[in-house]
Parts: C-alpha cells; sequence; structure tokens
C-alpha cells in the first residue's frame, strides 16, 4: 500500500458554525468562500480532531 506523506488536514467553519476536517486535496476544489473560518495546516488526521475539539470548547465551533 503507498501511503502519501504529503496530505495535510484542514479545519473548515461552514456558515451554519459547524467545523468539517477536510484533507488538503479536498480543500483546493472547495469553494473558499463557503468557509467562514479556517484552520491549519495539521500533520495528521487526528492532530486536526484534536484541535477542532478545543475549538468547541472555545465555543469557535458547534459541535456535532
Amino acid at each position: 500500500m503507498n501511503v502519501d506523506n504529503s496530505q495535510t488536514w484542514y479545519i473548515v467553519k461552514q456558515s451554519d458554525g459547524h467545523c468539517d476536517i477536510l484533507p488538503s486535496d479536498r480543500l483546493e476544489g472547495e469553494d473558499a468562500s463557503a468557509f467562514v473560518e479556517h484552520w491549519g495546516s495539521f500533520e495528521s488526521k487526528q492532530e486536526a480532531i484534536a484541535r477542532r475539539v478545543g475549538l468547541i470548547r472555545a465555543g469557535k465551533c458547534k459541535p456535532i
């Protein structure tokens, strides 16, 4: 199995206040105006998840 170690992750806040985690390759294809805010890049999806938890606790993102 070939693993791409260059993959990075971003947290993007939608207009409804919920935050999603997107890989960098998917973020490039998205319309940036659809996002209220974004954070990143993060080296792993696990790191992005942990950061999203912190953003939820800080009131910057709504919980799922």
